[in-house]
């Protein structure tokens, strides 16, 4: 692994034992609802994904991909999918194995980087159900295409990205409801940041992330193959963060061309 993939790892690792909200594991009565065909889960912060979108999950093959926490996928899991959960957080894989033992659930949770699916025969899953991971890859492109060949023909991919704007800004001021324009974009952490930067987000255990164009995200997503069939966009949680980009978190649901 690429060093920036080790330290992200580590920081989710690190995120993990101090309850992130991305990593506190489903409630018991969000799996019970989920064995009774509710589903309340997300790819984005806010939005609950619409029931249309997963419906379609239950005895169908699903790849939770940088999944863990134990949340989607034992949600998943839980509705009747044949699960597996694929994190580069060990900590991350730990919780959904601890909660589905603790649910009496039946999945596969695996330790692993998203951007080599290479373990995973063609045309493996039905489904793809990715929540908003690729900021921290630098390649989407890569991600795209291996999706594409694990998926079955008509095969579908959830994904959620976050909308490139937000990266124009300064994460410091935006906590403290404040806004300043900072960067230009498409932004990375490895190059938009001074080594003196970078060196103290990564002692502070914070993620390497990368924002990536429109045109990648959207464009790079059907010239890999897919075509869009829905789309939402999602609020950040932060109010003055919204009212200046109101689709701050871009939900796409695609399907594999035949």
């Amino acid at each position: 692994m690429d060093d920036y993939v080790s330290f992200n790892a580590q920081a989710w690792d690190y995120e993990a034992s101090k309850g992130n909200i991305w990593t506190d594991g489903c409630t018991v009565e969000q799996v019970e609802k989920a064995r009774k065909g509710e589903l309340d889960i997300i790819l984005s912060p806010c939005k609950r994904v619409p029931h249309a979108w997963i419906a379609d999950t239950k005895g169908k093959k699903v790849l939770a991909l940088a999944c863990g926490g134990g949340q989607q996928g034992v949600l998943l899991s839980a509705f009747g999918a044949d699960v597996t959960v694929f994190d580069i957080s060990p900590k991350q894989i730990e919780q959904d194995a601890r909660i589905a033992e603790r649910e009496h659930l039946k999945l596969e949770a695996i330790q692993g980087d998203m951007r080599d699916l290479s373990m995973f025969a063609d045309e493996s899953f039905d489904f793809i159900f990715n929540p908003t991971s690729t900021c921290f890859i630098e390649d989407v492109h890569l991600v795209y295409r291996q999706c594409h060949r694990i998926l079955k023909p008509n095969g579908m991919f959830l994904t959620s990205a976050i909308n490139p704007a937000l990266y124009l800004f300064d994460e410091k001021k935006v906590i403290k409801n404040k806004m300043r324009v900072k960067y230009t974009i498409p932004f990375s952490d490895t190059k938009s940041l001074s080594e003196k930067e970078l060196q103290k987000r990564l002692k502070k255990h914070d993620t390497v992330e990368f924002s990536h164009t429109l045109d990648d995200l959207i464009g790079g997503l059907c010239r890999s193959g897919f075509s869009i069939v829905d789309f939402y966009s999602d609020s950040s949680g932060f109010v003055l963060m919204d009212s200046f980009v109101h689709d701050c978190y871009l939900s796409m649901r695609a399907k594999k061309n035949e």
